[in-house]
């Protein structure tokens, strides 16, 4: 059996993509070969700036911003967020982050098949996200990404050539132009049953959970789901 194709799209800077990595990483433990998780980035956070510093203005601006993510935060006692969250390191727009896994990306190897949760590319987007909630650090920095990429046992110069080629930036233009042709507007965005289901935002793991059994037990894929 084809195994369900379930494409992923994310923002590292969303604290709501930050809640789901527990969700998803259990949906791939879950359901194993018979499900593919495609993880790609959409841009939610492309001007922090502007999002934050300006659309917030009359909410409190950055430190409104902290406020919001704390009130999060406390409703899901799975995740860490430091207090200071955005309130020191600002990084300016989320690309940068995404670049940085998109260039991790190259270092796998394509069709292996490995789990989602294993991959390079996912364990890199995961320290990416713990060391900007959990520990409030600026992960548009060089050096924030070296200790990350050092810590995946990459050699942060290797990964260095790889940001400066054509390769990772590449990548990183296909998956926001799919996001676009997808019209995926937010994070996470789950797409599942070639566009016919899809699932935005805080999706509690049942749900997401549902949606795929109905998948596996509905094998033709031209007819029309009951979810």
């Amino acid at each position: 059996m084809t195994a369900i194709r379930i494409q992923y799209f994310s923002d590292i800077l969303c604290i709501w993509a930050y809640v789901a990595e527990r969700r998803v990483a259990e949906l791939a433990t879950t359901f194993g070969t018979r499900i593919e998780i495609e993880a790609h980035f959409c841009s939610v956070f492309p001007d922090t700036r502007t999002k934050i510093g300006v659309n917030w203005a009359d909410r409190g601006g950055y430190e409104g911003f902290n406020r919001h993510l704390r009130e999060v935060a406390e409703k899901f006692p799975h995740i860490q967020l430091h207090d200071r969250v955005w309130l020191e390191a600002r990084p300016p727009t989320s690309a940068g982050a995404h670049l940085f896994v998109k260039a991790v990306e190259t270092f796998e190897t394509p069709g292996a098949g490995t789990p989602y949760p294993e991959r390079l590319s996912s364990r890199a987007a995961s320290a990416l996200r713990h060391a900007f909630f959990a520990e409030a650090r600026d992960i548009a920095d060089w050096q924030v990404q070296c200790t990350i990429a050092t810590s995946l046992g990459l050699d942060p110069e290797a990964l260095r050539e790889r940001l400066l080629s054509t390769a990772a930036i590449g990548a990183l233009a296909a998956d926001l132009h799919l996001a676009q042709q997808q019209n995926v507007t937010g994070s996470p965005t789950f797409i599942m049953n070639e566009g016919r289901q899809r699932l935005f935002g805080n999706v509690g793991y049942r749900l997401l959970e549902a949606n795929v059994h109905e998948l596996l037990r509905n094998p033709a894929r031209n007819e029309a789901s009951w979810c």
